[in-house]
């Protein structure tokens, strides 16, 4: 069965996502765990393959315009698969399901608040790195991929705004598109080695993630056309206050 409420949800997520490009996991996991009352586990399992899919789509619209800076992509993919695998695998070996809810609902708060930050300080970041050309060695950006794969197993955020705040200040004079298709053509693998996994350990409701496609899909076409409609800079406020006392309010959870 269908949930209506969920669709919604799924609706109103996919059109923000559409408009900014930031917000599935940030904003989706949160409302299923807060206002749904789904255990943190299996929101962020169902939530990892939500993204999956509905990334898949982007990335391939990216690829065949040659955005794709597939070198970058590779090098995050080396250092977040592992780290995804072995952040599942020590989650589920060595918590039970109190300890997993906790661990997760944590973590999330955290992402949350990184998020945001990342989403003010974002210019700043690439001005300071331009301004003292820092090294690029290869391993800063597998070093990266490390860091996204364990917050996005235990969160599903991360794989979005905090993954391209990292690559602006890794690769600054990079251009935009380049980086978002990267992070975004990243992102896919990424989450659905989480999701795969977290699947195999009981942790995905495939009805929970059906509710959430029926509206996602159409939800990000609708927000991708009316681009330039509505004010993007305010939008991105109001994802950061939010945020941020969502991240809060999981801390505190």
């Amino acid at each position: 069965m269908i949930d209506f409420a969920q669709t919604l949800s799924g609706f109103v997520v996919g059109v923000i996502v559409g408009l900014t490009g930031v917000g599935g996991g940030s904003l989706m996991t949160p409302i299923l765990v807060l206002f749904f009352g789904i255990h943190p586990v299996t929101a962020v399992g169902t939530d990892l393959l939500h993204a999956a899919i509905t990334k898949s789509g982007g990335t391939y619209v990216h690829a065949k315009k040659k955005r794709v800076e597939w070198r970058i992509t590779a090098l995050l993919a080396v250092g977040s698969l592992p780290a995804a695998i072995v952040t599942l695998l020590s989650l589920h070996a060595f918590t039970g399901a109190l300890g997993s809810s906790k661990i997760i609902t944590t973590t999330l708060g955290v992402a949350l608040i990184l998020t945001g930050l990342a989403l003010v300080l974002r210019t700043r970041m690439k001005r300071i790195s331009v301004a003292y050309d820092l090294p690029r060695h290869p391993g800063f950006t597998i070093a990266t991929g490390v860091v996204l794969g364990i917050l996005v197993s235990l969160s599903s955020v991360g794989a979005g705004a905090l993954g391209i705040t990292a690559l602006i200040f890794l690769y600054p004079r990079l251009a935009s598109q380049r980086i978002v298709a990267s992070d975004l053509a990243h992102a896919v693998p990424l989450t659905l080695t989480a999701g795969v996994g977290h699947w195999l350990f009981g942790d995905v409701d495939w009805q929970l993630l059906l509710s959430l496609l029926l509206g996602s899909l159409p939800g990000i076409y609708l927000g991708s056309h009316l681009v330039g409609y509505i004010s993007e800079k305010i939008l991105r406020v109001l994802l950061i206050v939010m945020l941020l006392l969502i991240g809060t309010r999981l801390l505190i959870f």
